[in-house]
């Protein structure tokens, strides 16, 4: 099977499967481009509430395939930079789940999801150094926000690779789990967020995001929702609530 993205939705959640298991998921160029368009797809589809992105097999992804570096790097990194930047605008939750290395765009993908689980063992890992690649601004303002600016410059000034407790420690992971649970806490995770406010979770991932200037904007679609009334009076009926606002409309 050729290098590509493999996608499904089952309750509500979409999955996205980087699938290049040759070369350990390593995006090709034709990867990068399609991920865009495909995130556009899912963010429009009403049947889906959270995104989970992960790796073919035993690995997440170990970064741009070289091969397509050489022959065009600045196309390559315009393109990977555009999948990372819609991934991180997706309006939706979106977790990344980690086996593996995640190394190079690898770590440039996870970061720009909402959230990181990762099994233990799992490698990470931020290249350009080895490569001599300039990493882009956004692209380290964005691991800077995770894990601040000392491990920031460690992993960039370095290229070396650190565990999962490590990555715990500094924030670039949320939760590390043994490998024959990964899975099963991905989805428990999951169930947990497609049954909470969308309309909560836009305005969060949008404030979280630095867009501080659209209160105004969200409290009144707070008020034209229903969901508030309706988060209330299933809190005070004790029962689960059956939220209506969704972000495709």
């Amino acid at each position: 099977m050729e290098p590509a993205l493999l996608h499904g939705v089952t309750d509500a959640v979409a999955t996205v499967v980087l699938h290049h298991p040759a070369k350990r998921n390593a995006m090709t160029a034709a990867m990068w481009a399609a991920l865009p368009p495909l995130l556009d797809a899912l963010a429009a589809d009403p049947g889906v509430r959270a995104l989970v992105l992960t790796g073919a097999g035993g690995t997440f992804c170990a970064g741009a395939d070289i091969s397509t570096l050489q022959d065009a790097p600045d196309e390559t990194q315009t393109l990977a930079k555009r999948a990372e930047d819609a991934l991180a605008a997706f309006p939706k939750p979106t977790l990344a789940a980690i086996r593996g290395h995640c190394v190079g765009g690898g770590t440039q993908l996870a970061a720009a999801c909402d959230l990181r689980f990762a099994e233990e063992g799992a490698l990470f890992g931020v290249t350009p150094a080895k490569l001599g690649i300039v990493y882009p601004s956004s692209s380290t303002r964005r691991l800077m926000s995770l894990v601040g600016p000392a491990a920031t410059k460690y992993l960039l000034f370095s290229g070396e690779l650190i565990d999962t407790e490590r990555a715990l420690r500094t924030g670039l992971v949320d939760e590390v789990r043994p490998a024959d649970e990964l899975e099963k806490r991905v989805g428990e995770f999951t169930r947990v967020l497609v049954s909470r406010s969308q309309l909560t979770q836009a305005a969060a991932k949008e404030f979280a995001n630095g867009h501080t200037d659209r209160d105004a904007h969200w409290h009144a679609q707070a008020r034209g929702s229903g969901d508030t009334a309706e988060g209330i009076t299933a809190f005070l009926e004790r029962r689960e609530p059956r939220f209506t606002w969704t972000t495709s409309g």
